[in-house]
């Protein structure tokens, strides 16, 4: 800047723009044409000119009344490039870029790379790799551009030779340390990398490490301080935490203030600490939510409860306890939305809310909506969202986000099997038909000796108040007169029934049905004893397997009732809760044949982890006649085997086998029997490399069971006779229904059990 004296502007000239148009800098220039200025107005002007950070240098003088802006500007950045960063994706480390002003086209400054460069070294640091460095490289190019590489050497992780914890007199350094998720280097620390230093761990460590004692009465206890030594070679660190115990503490008087809304009695019922107990900061943390959630199931959705420990008037090392609730205002919610159901209707969803539009906004309410939405299996998940509406103090929105998965199977199948001949079949299974939450099945069949196809369907809102109603048809048909058959015994059956469900609560339900069943069995010669005391010796011939057949048809009547309770998470992979159903059939007065069934179904999960379940399940079947008949028939007999069941076993292939007439026979095939007992024991792990296991499932299982006859004495229930069997198993939600394998080893098997290694299955998930 060159001014003498003050003078007044007859026109303002700007040199040395390359980049910059001239009129963003009259934009910021402070002076115009007819201003009179002096040596400070000019200084002022520079300094404001400076501060777009557009120019490098600039000069403002005056020559013959001419204000002269000489400037010289700072490049603009071309390109942008990283190399050698692993451990920090070039995205986030761009993004970083970015909002520290470096972008490809703003321009460039160099104090602001310096900055970058000790940022990014010092992020590095905190991972522990005290080796990084970071060398930007800046290259001049044409046009007063500039083109930046930034070149990184990241180095590797320090590890952890030693964590050291001074001022412990209570607790062991071992008891404490095992708290930590940082530790020393051990033989396992290959696989969990838990000796690997990160600065936020270690900060989550501390913070482990300090709810360690306060949970145990320590309310005085404090970290003060903590060192972190690098050994020269930045390979290895040695941590060092400086601890003050202080007294342990009991409590002495609890309290609580503030608007309460519900009456204090209900409240004091939710907090878990008591007078004399030791003093626990997670109990009062648990205890500040449970009264949250008590007042907001009564709409006060934004309450805040605060318990606040203090040390008694007493001296004694105890401690009084105020919880102080402001409940705040009643919240209503004004409209429940749903996004993200592309293909279920809203109205499937609407009515699975118990959370009204215009009611108060309920917690409870809201989460049981958001469980029976899960229950359903057609979703992955389902999140929730209670905005405030703008300009209310007292609505919410409630917002359901969904992400649907397949809830069906499509599936074609060809094949050959030896006595059936070749085999062609094709199903479809919708849970979600439409959209419309109805269930419906189809499938067919078709080989060289039997046909067969079935069909079902169930609303399970026939009712809005949530009965269901179901029915189905099936028709099974044999060719008698082919001579491929090389079974002693086969059956045509057709049949249908009706079925309604009604909910007794939000978790339980009984259902009423009523069918028809028509079967003609058609029975060798050389058919089992079974078959031929419910055939008789003394009906119509026909030709079968090359032989005279005796067939006899029954007309049977099935009445249906059952019970069902469900508290499972999810519909389709759950990880929490259990069920119980519980069924019988009998057939009713006009049938044919007397018998009926009564089986019980059974599951629990038990959550580990957030990750990790362990699961028990069970199946226990018993069938016989009644009146006139002193067993169920054979064809509706119990079969074990194969997925649902006992893997590692054939489906359908355990139990008893078909006993000699007083005709030798050829080989012998299960045929069932009356009593059917099943149980499994599974681990559930996530699958290795897959971030998102809502689709997938891994477990470890143990199988065992199997099908007995009670009327006939080798096949009577003995516990050596259960089927074992133990794997590893993966089913997988696709988009053509679930696809479930196995690899198993049969355990207690007999000779003559068809026992199968590697299983799989196509429409039926674990």
């Amino acid at each position: 800047m060159a001014v003498a004296d003050s003078f007044k502007i007859k026109d303002i000239r700007i040199e040395g723009l390359q980049r910059i148009s001239a009129g963003a800098v009259f934009n910021v220039l402070p002076l115009q044409v007819g201003d009179e200025v002096d040596a400070a107005a000019l200084a002022r002007s520079t300094r404001i000119l400076f501060k777009t950070g557009n120019f490098q240098d600039l000069t403002l003088f005056e020559d013959d009344d001419v204000l002269i802006v000489q400037v010289s500007e700072r490049p603009s950045i071309s390109s942008i490039e990283l190399d050698g960063n692993k451990s920090i994706e070039t995205e986030n480390l761009m993004e970083g870029l970015s909002q520290a002003g470096l972008s490809e086209g703003s321009v460039f400054q160099r104090a602001t790379l310096d900055k970058l460069k000790v940022e990014l070294e010092r992020q590095y640091i905190a991972q522990g790799r005290y080796g990084a460095r970071v060398e930007p490289e800046v290259k001049p190019l044409p046009r007063n551009r500039v083109a930046i590489n930034i070149k990184i050497k990241e180095g590797d992780v320090a590890t952890i030779s030693g964590v050291d914890i001074v001022g412990n007199t209570v607790f062991t350094d071992e008891e404490l340390v095992e708290e930590f998720e940082l530790k020393k280097s051990h033989m396992f620390s290959f696989f969990k990398g838990d000796d690997k230093y990160s600065r936020e761990k270690l900060s989550g460590d501390l913070e482990k490490l300090t709810s360690y004692y306060q949970d145990r009465g320590y309310v005085n206890f404090r970290v003060e301080s903590t060192q972190v030594s690098v050994t020269p070679q930045k390979s290895e660190v040695y941590i060092t935490v400086n601890i003050s115990e202080g007294e342990r503490h009991t409590v002495n008087e609890v309290r609580i203030t503030g608007d309460l809304k519900v009456p204090e009695a209900d409240l004091r019922r939710l907090i878990l600490l008591k007078p004399g107990q030791t003093f626990s900061r997670r109990l009062v943390t648990t205890s500040n939510e449970l009264i949250s959630k008590r007042l907001g199931n009564e709409g006060y959705t934004f309450a805040n409860v605060n318990g606040v420990p203090s040390l008694s008037e007493k001296g004694d090392n105890t401690v009084d306890i105020t919880f102080y609730v402001d409940a705040g205002t009643r919240v209503y919610v004004r409209r429940i939305n749903f996004f993200g159901n592309m293909k279920t209707r809203d109205e499937v969803l609407r009515r699975e809310m118990r959370q009204m539009e215009g009611a108060w906004a309920s917690g409870q309410l809201i989460e049981n909506s958001k469980v029976r939405l899960e229950r359903l299996g057609f979703f992955k998940g389902v999140t929730i969202e209670t905005p405030r509406v703008p300009g209310e103090d007292d609505q919410v929105d409630v917002n359901y986000t969904v992400e649907e998965q397949p809830s069906g199977s499509i599936g074609a199948s060809v094949g050959y099997q030896q006595g059936t001949g070749f085999v062609f079949g094709a199903n479809l299974s919708q849970s979600n038909f439409l959209g419309t939450g109805n269930r419906v099945s189809i499938a067919a069949n078709r080989s060289d000796i039997r046909n067969t196809v079935s069909f079902s369907f169930m609303d399970p809102y026939y009712t809005i108040d949530g009965v269901s109603r179901g029915y189905s048809l099936f028709y099974q048909e044999t060719e008698i007169d082919s001579n491929d058959i090389i079974s002693n015994w086969a059956s045509d059956r057709l049949g249908g029934n009706i079925n309604f469900s009604y909910p007794t609560s939000d978790i339980s339900r009984i259902n009423f049905g009523v069918g028809f069943e028509n079967v003609t069995v058609y029975a060798s010669q050389q058919s089992p004893i079974q078959v031929w005391e419910l055939v008789g010796y003394d009906l119509r011939d026909y030709r079968f397997n090359g032989e005279t057949t005796q067939s006899k048809e029954f007309l049977n009547f099935p009445l249906t009732a059952g019970w069902s309770i469900s508290t499972l998470n999810r519909g389709v992979f759950a990880t929490r809760g259990s069920s119980h159903s519980l069924s019988a059939t009998v057939t009713s007065p006009g049938s044919d044949l007397e018998y009926y069934r009564l089986t019980y179904q059974a599951q629990k999960y038990f959550p580990i982890s957030n990750d990790w379940t362990f699961r028990l399940r069970t199946e226990i079947g018993f069938g016989n006649g009644f009146g006139n008949a002193d067993q169920i028939p054979f064809y509706d007999n119990y079969y074990a085997g194969g997925f649902g069941s006992i893997r590692g076993y054939e489906d359908r292939s355990l139990g008893p086998r078909e006993t000699q007439s007083p005709y030798d026979f050829g080989t012998a095939r299960a045929i069932g029997g009356n009593l059917l007992t099943e149980g499994s024991a599974e681990f559930i792990f996530p699958m290795p490399f897959v971030k998102d296991s809502r689709s997938f499932r891994t477990m470890f299982f143990i199988d065992a069971g199997n099908v007995f006859d009670t009327h006939r004495e080798e096949y009577e229930f003995e516990f050596d006779q259960l089927r074992m069997s133990a794997g590893i198993a993966l089913s997988w939600i696709t988009g053509i229904g679930p696809l479930s394998f196995s690899l198993s080893k049969a355990f207690n098997d007999q000779e003559g059990d068809d026992v199968q290694t590697f299983q799989f299955s196509l429409g039926q998930p674990f």
